[in-house]
């Protein structure tokens, strides 16, 4: 007889608040008891999440904000009754909850910086709690256990969005020290990266550098070629040296750039600094005024500029960074940038010698040119991790580019050699 899933699930979670369920048929298997374990953990999170919202929810003194804890309680106590479910169909034992009371919400209540704080603080729980259920999905292989995580893990979601949008509904002055801010800000862009992977820095100035050390080299290796119908020991020669001399540039110039770019940040604070200590009134207003050229409101832009100027470092970068476009952040190691750029240029510098070391003439040419022509399109592949442009589109535009560069470097090698003689 077919019975309500709600009514039966409703009937499941109260007995286990009780601590009252009447039967425990025992496992047959003992694989089952660690599945078991597994979603008996899950339903004490969503009781001590809901635990944690229901108080919240009741200790909230604003109505909209109190509707919405009490819907994000709902939804946490519904998740509990599916997993309970789930427990009782696999034979479970009695579900005694072992949280405390109010959940959480007693610990977020004494943190500094009030509702604010709470909040990103659950939405730092979401966030984890995303991640752990998203891990089971790919661990547990019930088809019941699926269905539910997939619910689960979409109304986490939705949690997380929730929690954000009411953290943007109120007053932007978070009062969270440097290093809380930092661990809060490390774990959202931990999530972004998850979400919308981006290539590393090092990764985009060495996509470049190949693709510089491959072009420069291939013209060279296609004047030579043509100018000495292929002959294999000059094109080596000119190959070789030029792909030194490419990398060796390319590699001092990164660093030299790399280097010159933090002389200028520092010179940058050591200039912003003067102009706080001989004017400080004066460096508030160039800050708010600088904000509000950047669409924030007058007396938003005024209030944050004075909350900035009660720590004198961080007011300093402040300036350096909004009214001088002056960012650490984007500071990279000047001896990260010169190895990456020496040993990218000199790969891609390589290639299109490749050839010449095996053969010599016609054959050597037209295989240099099928290869450079590849590693072109591999690049131009490489570059679409840092672009939205479709990783074909990115290759073929880049091998387009390097034939037109074959082409014209190999017609005036064929012209120069008739000139001089060398054919």
């Amino acid at each position: 007889m077919e019975r309500s899933f709600d009514r039966r699930s409703r009937s499941l979670l109260a007995a286990s608040e009780d601590n009252s369920l009447s039967q425990t048929p025992k496992l047959s298997i003992d694989g089952g008891r660690g599945l078991l374990a597994v979603l008996e953990a899950n339903w004490q999170a969503e009781m001590e999440d809901h635990a944690t919202y229901k108080a919240l929810a009741l200790g909230e003194s604003d109505s909209r904000r109190r509707n919405i804890l009490r819907g994000l309680a709902a939804a946490e106590r519904h998740h509990a009754l599916l997993w309970a479910e789930e427990i009782s169909t696999l034979g479970g034992p009695p579900l005694i909850y072992s949280g405390p009371a109010n959940g959480r919400a007693d610990t977020l209540s004494g943190e500094a910086g009030g509702v604010d704080s709470e909040l990103r603080q659950l939405r730092i729980h979401e966030r984890s709690e995303i991640e752990r259920y998203s891990k089971q999905s790919a661990e547990l292989t019930d088809a019941a256990c699926q269905k539910i995580l997939l619910e689960v893990i979409a109304d986490e979601n939705d949690h997380y969005k929730t929690l954000s949008g009411l953290i943007r509904a109120r007053p932007p002055l978070p009062t969270m020290d440097g290093s809380q801010a930092k661990k809060a800000l490390d774990v959202l862009l931990a999530a972004r990266a998850k979400r919308h992977p981006e290539a590393a820095g090092w990764l985009n100035d060495a996509i470049y550098a190949a693709h510089d050390g491959l072009g420069s080299i291939f013209g060279i290796v296609s004047g030579v070629a043509g100018a000495t119908l292929g002959k294999g020991h000059y094109v080596l020669i000119a190959g070789l040296a030029g792909m030194v001399g490419s990398a060796l540039s390319t590699g001092t110039g990164a660093y030299l750039t790399s280097r010159s770019e933090r002389e200028l940040y520092d010179a940058g604070l050591v200039r912003e600094r003067r102009a706080v200590d001989f004017d400080e009134a004066e460096a508030r207003e160039v800050l708010a005024l600088s904000l509000q050229v950047r669409g924030l409101p007058e007396d938003v832009a005024e209030r944050l500029a004075h909350l900035l100027a009660e720590d004198k470092d961080g007011f300093v970068k402040a300036l350096a960074r909004i009214s001088a476009n002056l960012s650490e952040e984007n500071l990279s190691n000047p001896w990260v940038a010169a190895l990456t750029g020496f040993a990218a240029t000199a790969v891609g510098a390589f290639v299109p010698i490749i050839p010449f070391f095996f053969m010599s003439g016609v054959p050597a040419i037209a295989v240099a040119a099928v290869v450079s022509l590849a590693a072109h399109f591999a690049v131009g592949a490489t570059k679409s991790l840092m672009t939205i442009q479709s990783w074909w589109r990115s290759g073929f535009e880049l091998a387009a580019f390097g034939a037109v560069e074959g082409v014209i470097t190999f017609a005036i090698g064929v012209a120069l050699g008739r000139m001089v003689g060398t054919h």
